[in-house]
């Protein structure tokens, strides 16, 4: 019979009903973004509108109505101002203007204008924890003397050794090498040292002067003022750096593993004061017109508890929540992980923004895959119906309803990612879930671009064929259809979006719960069979699934009202 688990560990405290009352009154009547699905557009991959093989702002606007008959609630487009593009456009040169490439400013307020009128909202990425080495400020810098206001802006320090040869701390960049490089002066000679927790190119900003929090305000009203619904927040947990700079316990840690990991350098307690001004500066937009601002953060920090502080009241008001993509296939994992996120995050107000796929991780079709492609395929469809089950936001990044697989064969030369550049290795490299996405056709560039354009960016394998946006439509079992029909129920069911989540007891390797008062979700993470936790035909299922029965590698959906436990009589 259906009911609720306990926990095997009698020390082990048993999972909350998600989102209490108590937080959901504290948090005011229901706003937009608590329950919204958002789909992340890589803008370079995106849609090429003018032929330089490049995606751009005008193609973006040509496939809303695409994104609209998808179902999603809105867009987060990835940065597309000015840059010298070393990483893609998160080293920014200029960040109120567009980058050529990508088209102008124009081609925004159309695009935002279009958004409103669909009424899909419009989300930006902000990178302020660093900028491009070729923005005015850092060239200004380079100009200036050592001690210098316009070195005061970014972190110059003098070196250590005899002759200052060697850098000022021991920490490593996170796409490889040291994170700092040396300079020459006015006079040619070797001078000081600045600091990048990424690439040379992408020097960090000190946010321990009042001249940068002044810019970035700036910055933020003149996207505010043209429309934008809220920001991205890249590298949320960073912005300040332990004011002496002193030497790390772990100093090749985020090079290992990629991540902010450097406690000298990431998650200082000073940044919070950051995100309560920001917080302040949407809330006074909210005020005036009535549409809520949303700040959504990359806030990459060990545990849900730590992420918990950057989503206080007056702080950001989400953060992805990044350990469930991290997750292996397994079903305990999962259950610990959503445990984590609803005990620790919903105590806050806020909801948890989960997320399988982004553009730095590799497409769950291959991290599940486990060297079976058909196996990836179908366990990143029961991933995805798992996390829009889930309460609170959910992120989609773009061609995951495609199913796209990860290009991991791309040759050598024509990897563009800095981590290859800097590391001569492959590992970790972000090129392959980049590719240009294929809208149609049975060829490159599949609808990108114009055919008698430039090759796209990335060269498109020729197996996405069987992945263009084209074909699914017309494939009523295609993962495109089962997103559309998955955020379709998120709309009229009200058991879905935000609302109390129950563990039940199930089989090992399956996961099941309900969701408010009728609606069960259960996955099975086994390579068995598994006994449905209900008779009768599922209302939605991420494969086949008959009555009775859990496949594997499936996840399914069932409305209480229109079944029964098994063995009870209808």
């Amino acid at each position: 019979m259906l009911r609720p688990s306990t926990p095997a560990d009698p020390s082990a405290r048993p999972a909350p009903d998600l989102l209490a009352p108590a937080a959901a009154t504290a948090a005011g009547p229901h706003r937009w973004w608590r329950d919204a699905v958002i789909y992340q557009v890589y803008v370079r991959s995106f849609q090429d509108s003018d032929g330089n093989g490049i995606g751009d702002l005008a193609g973006v606007r040509t496939r809303l109505p695409y994104l609209k008959r998808l179902g999603v609630d809105g867009i987060w487009l990835n940065p597309f101002y000015t840059s010298p593009q070393h990483d893609h456009g998160y080293d920014v040169a200029d960040y109120c203007s567009v980058d050529p490439r990508m088209g102008t400013l124009d081609d925004f307020d159309r695009l935002a204008e279009d958004c409103r009128l669909l009424g899909l909202k419009l989300i930006l990425d902000i990178v302020p924890n660093h900028c491009s080495s070729e923005h005015p400020w850092f060239r200004e810098a380079l100009q200036a003397a050592p001690g210098s206001s316009e070195r005061a802006l970014f972190h110059f320090a003098d070196g250590r050794g005899e002759r200052g040869e060697e850098p000022p701390n021991n920490w490593r960049a996170m796409f490889g090498g040291p994170a700092w490089s040396r300079v020459r002066e006015a006079d040619g000679t070797w001078g000081q040292w600045y600091l990048h927790l990424f690439t040379p190119e992408q020097p960090d900003l000190n946010w321990r002067r009042p001249e940068v929090a002044a810019e970035f305000e700036r910055i933020l009203r003149f996207w505010l003022d043209r429309g934008a619904d809220g920001f991205r927040i890249d590298v949320a947990a960073g912005l300040h750096k332990h004011p002496d700079l002193p030497d790390s316990p772990d100093p090749d840690a985020d090079e290992r593993t990629r991540d902010s990991v450097n406690p000298l350098a990431w998650n200082q307690p000073e940044v919070h004061q950051v995100w309560r001004h920001w917080r302040a500066i949407c809330e006074e937009y909210t005020a005036r017109d009535g549409r809520d601002r949303l700040l959504v953060g990359e806030a990459s920090v060990p545990t849900a508890a730590e992420q918990a502080a950057y989503l206080r009241p007056d702080e950001l008001h989400q953060a992805f929540f990044f350990h469930l993509l991290h997750a292996p296939w397994d079903a305990a994992h999962f259950h610990r992980v959503i445990d984590d996120a609803v005990r620790d995050i919903a105590t806050t107000g806020s909801t948890v923004t989960w997320v399988l796929n982004n553009h730095d991780q590799v497409r769950t079709t291959t991290r599940f895959a486990a060297g079976d492609p058909v196996r990836g395929a179908a366990r990143a469809r029961a991933a995805a119906l798992l996390m829009l089950a889930l309460p609170g936001a959910a992120y989609l990044y773009q061609g995951e309803e495609l199913g796209l697989p990860e290009v991991d064969d791309l040759p050598d030369e024509v990897l563009t990612d800095p981590i290859y550049h800097r590391t001569g290795s492959r590992t970790g490299i972000r090129d392959g879930c980049r590719i240009p996405l294929p809208w149609s056709g049975p060829q490159p560039p599949f609808g990108f671009g114009p055919h008698d354009g430039p090759q796209p960016w990335l060269p498109q394998p020729a197996y996405f064929a069987a992945h263009t946006a084209e074909r699914a439509l017309t494939d009523t079992a295609s993962s495109w259809h089962l997103y559309r029909e998955a955020l379709h129920l998120r709309r009229v069911l009200p058991q879905l979006g935000e609302g109390p989540l129950r563990w039940l007891e199930a089989p090992p390797g399956v996961l099941a719960f309900t969701r408010g008062d009728g609606l069960l979700c259960a996955v099975n993470f086994g390579d068995q069979a598994a006994p449905a936790p209900v008779d009768g035909e599922p209302l939605l299922a991420s494969g086949p699934c008959p009555a009775g029965t859990l496949p594997p590698a499936t996840a399914a959906w069932w409305m209480r009202a229109a079944i029964t436990p098994p063995g009870a009589s209808v």
